[in-house]
């Protein structure tokens, strides 16, 4: 794993499409600048996973809120070329991010997906998230309604004053 840097982005935004193009991993129908993305996202805890040079999966964290009191809670994004699904990126990842996010203050990670794609619920389960419950009906995509599974997991390490 290797600390995601601006000259990832290309790279990221490509693989980041792959999941727009999948209709299950995200309400956004085209990928942000880098500006954008960057501005979205914490400055911390932002991973690549490399197969020689090419990055082949990443992950992130951005704010749930811009209150105080949720500065240690963030919204995960994982997501792994199709080129590479079942070779275990996304555990090596979710590993580094919850080490990564821990180190950082984080005392909580959320996440926001679709009940469709049951590998991303399996694989947070998988690391001690929880299911707190489906919003109905939570946005449109491309003239559809969706639900959307909150999950969550509380660090053992921060946060337990």
């Amino acid at each position: 794993m290797d600390i995601m840097k601006k000259e990832d982005w290309e790279q990221v935004r490509d693989i980041f499409i792959e999941g727009i193009n999948t209709g299950n991993a995200t309400f956004e129908t085209k990928a942000p600048t880098w500006e954008e993305w960057d501005r979205g996202h914490f400055s911390v805890s932002r991973l690549v996973a490399r197969e020689g040079k090419d990055v082949i999966g990443w992950a992130a964290l951005s704010p749930i809120s811009t209150r105080e009191a949720h500065s240690g809670v963030g919204e995960v994004s994982i997501y792994i070329s199709e080129r590479s699904i079942g070779k275990g990126i996304g555990t090596k990842l979710m590993e580094e991010l919850i080490v990564s996010s821990e180190t950082n203050g984080f005392w909580t990670l959320q996440t926001n997906i679709f009940p469709e794609n049951e590998t991303s619920i399996k694989l947070h389960k998988k690391f001690g998230f929880i299911e707190v419950g489906v919003r109905k009906r939570l946005g449109k995509l491309n003239g559809v309604w969706r639900d959307v599974m909150l999950l969550e997991r509380r660090s053992s390490v921060v946060g337990n004053d």
